[in-house]
């Protein structure tokens, strides 16, 4: 069949329409360059497809956080009455109408994404790409019509899929994962969340925050990758605002009952007992697999990780074949975040066909997780400082701090902590900073140039807070968790 189909040629071939696929292929054309983006999105097991602008727009970021910020409404009513608002209570939420508006706003994204391609002359095809050889890609439509492509230079960012627990009797058939929880049109109800990273947990968050039965079931730590202090203080507010946690707990099968309802069962690996309950819906969130299955990889002679699966690159984001690249959530060992996946495409794009030689640094890469209670963070854990530098030459400077806003509303702030990572050696270069709070994504941007420009810790208590506001806690961390001294903020 390669006869049948035409074979066009481009200065750059970019496999994958997400975040850092889209960047790259637009600077590409910006540059003046012929370029052209394959996307196809597999629907999922549950049937949800999407269009394009990969996961960060369809079923990650923006998408999360429109939920998230619905949850957040619902405390600020809560709020409202003692600021004198007369609010009615309770205040019921109507999922059909909160889902319709977020697929709405993310298909004026996809239509977007589809216009910008046009207006710098990128040429898109909806087809899904499989290698020939290391110059030449083919792809298929829906409609099985194929259409041959070669480049000189071709970059992989297919990113990644949720996993499923295929090994679970009745995982597939009855679960669904967060490619699925933002396009239902109905309400979850009463949700078993299986996981421990991020995903699970701002799912569990916003679920609980608007209203449903929301549980958690988690193997063994939650936000493994992250500092575990304060991981412990995010799981804990959750606890506090309702959210059950089934620590230690591994299922074994989901069934389905005559009622439609799904019985969940599981194994209690502390007390080593089996528990069942029932559901009305099962989310998967343990982790996520890379797209390079369907690729024909072995074709083009690039070569991916024998554990994760993922592409293997290097500092220039090359492949194991020098003209074919890859970025994003498929390469190994990168941040998986749409900004670094930007970035990243962005500055290869300018390498391949501007004046440019910049590398993307992965180092000092901020990010915020959006759970109930938002944790900000860029930098080094204190686990990582301590490994790095030794225990003696780390200094952490920490406060349990109350957020104005939460005075008048009588809200608990418990778990609202800040803690800055330096080095002990003066100035104390800031090697990690971790904020807990209320807008933690504002908070943390500013802060992250701050310490990608090398700020010590001298300098930032010689900057000024802005009064009265979260962040300024930052710049008031006076007490180092060596002195004992207790952290806790009080008046100004």
């Amino acid at each position: 069949s390669e006869d049948s189909a035409p074979l066009l040629d481009y200065d750059l071939l970019v496999i994958g329409g997400g975040s850092g696929g889209l960047a790259c292929a637009k600077e590409a054309a910006q540059l003046g360059r012929r370029v052209a983006v394959m996307d196809y999105v597999e629907p999922s097991p549950r049937g949800t497809r999407w269009g394009l602008g990969g996961t960060c727009v369809n079923v990650g970021c923006i998408p999360k956080k429109l939920m998230h910020q619905a949850a957040l409404l619902g405390g600020m009513i809560r709020d409202a009455r003692h600021y004198g608002w007369e609010v009615a209570q309770p205040v019921p939420h109507s999922w059909r109408k909160m889902a319709e508006a977020v697929q709405n706003h993310v298909k004026s994204l996809n239509w977007g994404h589809r216009v910008q391609l046009q207006d710098r002359k990128v040429k898109y095809f909806n087809v899904k790409a499989s290698f020939v050889n290391e110059h030449t890609v083919r792809g298929v439509a829906k409609d099985g019509k194929e259409t041959l492509l070669s480049a000189d230079n071709i970059v992989i960012a297919t990113g990644g899929r949720p996993r499923y627990p295929t090994q679970i009797e009745g995982a597939l058939e009855y679960g669904i994962t967060s490619d699925d929880i933002f396009w239902l049109k109905e309400s979850p109800g009463k949700t078993l969340v299986v996981g421990a990273g991020y995903v699970a947990l701002e799912c569990a968050g916003f679920l609980t925050g608007i209203g449903l039965d929301t549980t958690v079931m988690i193997r063994s730590v939650p936000l493994r990758s992250f500092d575990q202090q304060m991981s412990s203080l995010v799981t804990e507010y959750m606890a506090s605002h309702g959210t059950r946690f089934l620590r230690g707990c591994t299922p074994s099968q989901v069934r389905r009952l005559p009622a439609g309802r799904l019985q969940v069962t599981w194994e209690d690996r502390t007390s080593g007992k089996e528990d069942t309950d029932t559901f009305d819906t099962v989310l998967w969130a343990i982790g996520r697999v890379p797209e390079t299955g369907s690729l024909n990889l072995e074709k083009s002679g690039v070569k991916t990780s024998p554990d994760s699966q993922k592409i293997l690159v290097d500092s220039w984001d090359a492949t194991s074949v020098p003209h074919i690249y890859a970025i994003g959530d498929v390469a190994e060992g990168r941040p998986e975040l749409t900004p670094t996946a930007i970035m990243a495409g962005r500055l290869l794009a300018q390498r391949l066909f501007g004046p440019s030689s910049a590398l993307m640094d992965y180092d000092n890469v901020p990010t915020t997780v959006f759970t109930p209670l938002e944790y900000g963070c860029v930098g080094l854990s204190e686990e990582e400082a301590v490994a790095r530098h030794g225990q003696e030459h780390v200094e952490v400077y920490h406060a349990y701090y109350k957020p104005l806003e939460f005075t008048v509303a009588e809200r608990d702030a418990s778990q609202c902590y800040i803690k800055m990572v330096c080095l002990r050696e003066p100035p104390q270069l800031v090697l990690g900073l971790h904020f807990l709070g209320p807008n933690a994504g504002e908070v943390t941007q500013g802060f992250a140039l701050g310490i990608r420009c090398g700020a010590s810790y001298a300098q930032v208590m010689r900057t000024v807070g802005i009064h009265p506001t979260c962040s300024e806690e930052v710049v008031r961390l006076r007490i180092s968790k060596r002195s004992g001294l207790d952290p806790t903020v009080t008046g100004c």
